[in-house]
């Protein structure tokens, strides 16, 4: 199957094999070993993923600026975070598994 990758971003994906970029994710796991999502929602869920908290697209300083990365679990950068980033509208979870807006007080 073809790469239906734009040129430029055929390049920037060669940055995710870099020893640059394996040392500062691996870095970043240690410092933030947590889903910072999952958090948020008052969950505690081991992270896998190392996301660039603004999107770098391919841009070299975004991509390798240790304050530019969040731990994340795979479900959170799989999903919410691809949604997030394209615009759609989010529903925070509680602890509980219900949305924090519709719960009841």
């Amino acid at each position: 199957m073809p790469d239906s990758r734009s040129p430029e971003a055929r390049v920037y994906r060669r940055w995710y094999y870099t020893t640059r970029w394996r040392e500062l994710r691996k870095a970043q796991l240690q410092r933030e070993p947590w889903c910072h999502l999952c958090h948020a929602a008052g969950r505690r869920t081991r992270a896998s993923i190392v996301d660039h908290r603004t999107p770098h697209r391919g841009n070299p300083d975004l991509f390798f600026d240790p304050g530019n990365l969040a731990s994340l679990c795979k479900p959170h950068h799989d999903a919410t975070k691809q949604r997030e980033e394209a615009g759609r509208r989010q529903v925070a979870l509680g602890a509980d598994g219900w949305p924090a807006a519709q719960r009841g007080g």
